[in-house]
């Protein structure tokens, strides 16, 4: 199993009750992965730095997760069928002190 931050901006339309349910479903994929979430980080509303489909700003999640390598193309995919999520940010957490 390998560390991972996963950075997550969910559209704006959406209210703080449905970006939770969002946010629960990443949860829920992640463990039938046979991963898990380590922490989740709800940075708020944001402005982006551009317009991504018409939208200017959108809900910021940031989520540190433990995955193994081999499901990863599998979340990634999950990911990108969720046409609520703008963009996401997946990335290998760094070592500390490597």
């Amino acid at each position: 199993m390998k560390k991972y931050e996963l950075l997550t901006i969910i559209k704006p339309n959406m209210d703080a009750e449905e970006a939770d349910k969002i946010i629960a479903k990443i949860e829920d994929t992640v463990k039938s992965l046979g991963g898990s979430v380590s922490s989740t980080d709800k940075m708020g509303r944001k402005k982006l730095a551009h317009d991504i489909q018409n939208f200017r700003d959108g809900h910021y999640v940031a989520q540190v997760l433990e995955l193994d390598p081999s499901k990863v193309s599998e979340f990634r995919r999950q990911l990108s069928l969720n046409e609520n999520i703008l963009r996401t940010m997946f990335m290998e957490a760094s070592k500390v002190g490597a």
